[in-house]
């Protein structure tokens, strides 16, 4: 491990492992690739990081009753998160998520429109899902990238193989508490309604980048929504 430094003069851990050939890895160098040209061709979109993490922002890119209205599908249908082969009573993610509808016109419009910004085919794109944090909840530090070692990844791999870029919006502001944290780097992100958050989760070699651990940090008062979307590799199913 070395570091290197943010804008503001803070140290940041960069990772220098030895590498083998991953799953998807030549498909996740040419996303990566892709879409970091679109992102730096796009005047409205903010870099908050680029090395060792490429992390970018939007602002106003859900507008306020667009952010109301799914919050309101969020409380409709929401469910405790699931992982891969660890449970919710282990307290390490205890949000919860709900499967909002593709269908309805709203949900397919954003989803729509997440897919143009980045420049990418819709049917690599995951249903756009919504989470919500109550006091005290959380998402304890995670990558979104699927360890391949693991046993849930012949499943993965068949329905699209590896993750590729997550796209998060926030649809409203938390009290206190309830920041996104990069925790590698040192970086959290406070709520702010409307705004969406797009990062590789791939080294630009294409492999997936472990600078990418990142928490839902707990919410100290009032309640927090978000949406994600993933993409993968190839065709979602």
């Amino acid at each position: 491990m070395c570091f290197g430094h943010l804008d503001d003069g803070r140290r940041v851990a960069t990772f220098t492992l030895m590498r083998t050939p991953s799953p998807d890895q030549d498909a996740l160098a040419r996303l990566g690739a892709h879409v970091r040209a679109r992102m730096a061709d796009n005047p409205a979109i903010a870099r908050l990081c680029d090395r060792p993490l490429e992390l970018f922002a939007m602002a106003d890119f859900l507008s306020h009753s667009e952010c109301t209205r799914l919050r309101d599908m969020i409380d409709a249908t929401a469910q405790p998160s699931a992982l891969h082969e660890v449970d919710y009573a282990s307290g390490f993610r205890t949000s919860y998520s709900a499967d909002i509808d593709p269908g309805e016109p709203l949900v397919a419009a954003i989803s729509a429109r997440i897919d143009a910004l980045l420049g990418v085919d819709a049917a690599i794109g995951e249903p756009v899902q919504g989470q919500r944090y109550h006091p005290g909840q959380q998402f304890k530090p995670h990558n979104d990238w699927f360890y391949v070692t693991e046993g849930y990844w012949p499943q993965e791999e068949a329905r699209g193989g590896q993750r590729s870029w997550t796209a998060m919006a926030y649809l409203n502001t938390v009290e206190a508490g309830g920041r996104t944290a990069f925790t590698e780097l040192g970086i959290e992100i406070t709520p702010a309604p409307g705004v969406l958050l797009v990062w590789n989760n791939a080294l630009p070699d294409g492999h997936p980048n472990e600078a990418t651990l990142h928490a839902g940090l707990p919410v100290e008062r009032g309640v927090k929504y978000i949406i994600t979307k993933w993409y993968r590799t190839r065709e979602w199913w």
